[in-house]
């Protein structure tokens, strides 16, 4: 049977934390030569190339593998310390993938709530990519439009936003006085958030759009489309304010998009990850469609 050594495992999740061998030792307070034996010791007895070595340093799909299993040996010792009142400040770390209108919108109150019994490290990320860090290893739970658990998963619904095309009233004015045409689409200057956001290009349905910004922040996106640097989604939850107040205008209501959204979590018995999961649900609930 493979005995999978706790102090390789630690070494292998630093290296993938870190990057590299030498940043790993350092986390580790141990030299970079007892990284690289641990390791070598780590892939002979699993019989698999675990790390790419190179700057920075990757895992392979079984590397991939051990990261979430010391990830969630990690999470469980720090959660049987605290219910042995041996925390001495090993509260259980948890990583989530949020996507950035669900921070700015509704989720970030319930993860204020969540710190006081875990720390956490929240990482933005775009909604459809997310399951990426969920299944690399990185986060223990995302908040996701994709339904399909990842493997090791589960998935549950948590609701729907629903996204409409805003621009300032001057910019509807200057761009669209006879309404969102195609030609006038094929003109006016479009906002998105970064490269993997693909809900405007949704809303104009193959049709060629104008010229692009990208603003990679949802708070300042918003600023961008009152600004009027361009037309862009906004999710109701967010733009309702401006709306009410004439900062923005809804030029096309008929074509609103929803957007699923899942918890996805890994299938792993952990009440810490469990409390967060049901403040997310009770949440949504009160926020989503």
């Amino acid at each position: 049977m493979v005995d999978l050594q706790p102090d390789q495992l630690r070494t292998l999740d630093a290296i993938a934390t870190t990057g590299t061998f030498e940043a790993a030792a350092q986390h580790l307070g141990v030299t970079p030569s007892a990284v690289s034996q641990r390791m070598r010791a780590l892939e002979a007895a699993v019989g698999q190339v675990l790390v790419r070595r190179g700057r920075p340093a990757t895992l392979t799909a079984p590397g991939e593998v051990l990261v979430r299993h010391a990830r969630r040996l990690a999470l469980q010792h720090a959660e049987v310390l605290a219910e042995l009142d041996l925390t001495s400040g090993s509260t259980p770390e948890i990583t989530l993938v949020i996507t950035g209108d669900a921070l700015t919108t509704w989720a970030l109150p319930v993860l204020a709530e969540a710190s006081s019994w875990a720390r956490l490290e929240i990482l933005r990320e775009d909604q459809d990519h997310s399951i990426d860090l969920l299944r690399d290893g990185t986060a223990v739970a995302t908040i996701t439009s994709v339904a399909a658990a990842v493997p090791g998963c589960r998935s549950t619904p948590l609701g729907r936003m629903r996204y409409r095309p805003f621009a300032s009233p001057a910019f509807v004015e200057r761009w669209f006085p006879g309404g969102p045409t195609t030609a006038a689409l094929a003109a006016a200057p479009v906002l998105v958030f970064d490269r993997k956001d693909d809900l405007q290009d949704r809303y104009l349905r193959g049709r060629a759009g104008g010229p692009r910004h990208h603003v990679p922040a949802s708070h300042e996106f918003l600023r961008a489309v009152e600004l009027g640097m361009g037309w862009g989604m906004l999710p109701d939850l967010q733009s309702q304010e401006a709306e009410a107040a004439g900062r923005l205008v809804g030029f096309d209501d008929a074509a609103s998009l929803t957007v699923p959204q899942y918890w996805q979590q890994w299938r792993l018995h952990s009440p810490t990850l469990d409390r967060v999961a049901a403040a997310v649900r009770e949440a949504a609930a009160a926020h989503l469609r």
